[in-house]
């Protein structure tokens, strides 16, 4: 719902954002950033008995974030822009360094983000950036298989 997601997200209220899909709880922006829309990807087990990489540390920090991503190819970058044949993150962390949310870039140069349990949705970064997901603190690209 739209004034729900803008409530949530303030400078949503004034950005050119689209809502994507309808609101969904079987997946969130971690596995949606990695194209898993089955399942729930959080370190920190919870009710939604999300999915983490045994091999992994099971934490919230940037670093344990940092470190998924690398185990799935991705390497860190300093540009969010968009680069033909490769694919980019951008996790975002609160100011004491703990990771909130991931989203992707699509093919536009525009990202995507799965909002927790509700809805997709394609923005600018700074658009979900504030109190809720902090800000972005890594951008991480891959070659697109």
């Amino acid at each position: 719902m739209v004034e729900e997601i803008e409530a949530i997200f303030p400078n949503l209220q004034s950005s050119s954002y689209q809502v994507t899909s309808p609101e969904n709880q079987a997946y969130n922006c971690i596995a949606w950033a990695v194209g898993d829309i089955l399942g729930w990807w959080w370190p920190v087990p919870d009710e939604w008995d999300a999915y983490w990489p045994s091999q992994l540390a099971r934490n919230d920090s940037l670093p344990a974030f940092i470190e998924l991503f690398a185990s799935l190819g991705y390497t860190p970058c300093d540009e969010p822009d968009y680069e033909v044949g490769f694919e980019r993150i951008a996790i975002f962390a609160t100011a004491e360094g703990f990771s909130t949310h991931a989203a992707k870039q699509l093919p536009s140069g525009r990202w995507s983000s799965k909002l927790g349990k509700l809805e997709d949705i394609e923005h600018s970064l700074p658009d979900i950036s504030g109190s809720i997901y902090g800000s972005v603190a890594r951008i991480m690209r891959r070659p697109i298989p």
